[in-house]
């Protein structure tokens, strides 16, 4: 049976994770709002929406490893690269 268990959360200097500006960034440069790449993800088989993309750039949201990739291919830009 399973039980349950206790996350613990890490905070990095007041956020929730560290790509979020880098996801802004690019999702600027590539002139797209936060519902266009909400979009895009989408198509890829991720349940995100606009505040999802708004909450993750403004550190009030935690992200998976497997949204990092789902983020980043909906950038058109590498997995380090949000990272960097």
């Amino acid at each position: 049976m399973w039980g349950w268990y206790r996350v613990k959360i890490y905070w990095h200097e007041g956020r929730k994770n560290i790509i979020g500006e880098n996801v802004r960034k690019f999702r600027t440069q590539s002139k797209i709002t936060q519902k266009q790449l909400a979009e895009k993800i989408q198509l890829l088989g991720y349940e995100f929406d606009r505040l999802t993309i708004l909450r993750i750039e403004s550190g009030d949201r935690f992200v998976a490893d497997y949204e990092v990739k789902a983020i980043a291919l909906g950038l058109g830009v590498s997995i380090q690269s949000l990272y960097d």
